[in-house]
């Protein structure tokens, strides 16, 4: 499978898991966009994360107080070769790593912290 459709597949994916969630959700979920990168960057890993991460939620949860301009847009971050390197090339595996690394980092959109996730089974 290429590059390319990996990155169809998570598309599809992540498009597959918003509509099927609950209505209220799916509104929030819709405002963040998901983006797509073979490998997290030396400046997105900094001291804090391993080269190995799927995922990454980045900028301010949809409930953060009004008022001042974020530095950056809330967005999500899937790490597409790390996932398909997790999957250990299979494409099933492939979505459901998608699936779950979307809904983690949606969790966090939300606000909901590492234990706030993993007690909703998205870890």
């Amino acid at each position: 499978m290429t590059p390319t459709q990996r990155a169809q597949l998570a598309d599809e994916t992540v498009a597959a898991t918003l509509r099927r969630l609950p209505p209220a959700v799916r509104d929030i979920a819709a405002r963040v966009p998901v983006v797509h990168h073979d490998w997290p960057s030396e400046e997105i890993l900094g001291d804090e994360f391993e080269p190995d991460i799927l995922g990454m939620f980045v900028g301010p949860p949809f409930d953060a107080p009004t008022g001042e301009t974020p530095e950056i847009a809330p967005h999500i971050l899937l790490f597409l070769e790390n996932i398909w390197d997790y999957a250990e090339g299979d494409p099933r595996t492939f979505r459901e790593e998608v699936r779950l690394t979307y809904l983690h980092e949606l969790g966090h959109y939300l606000g909901w912290d590492e234990d706030e996730v993993a007690a909703r089974g998205l870890e």
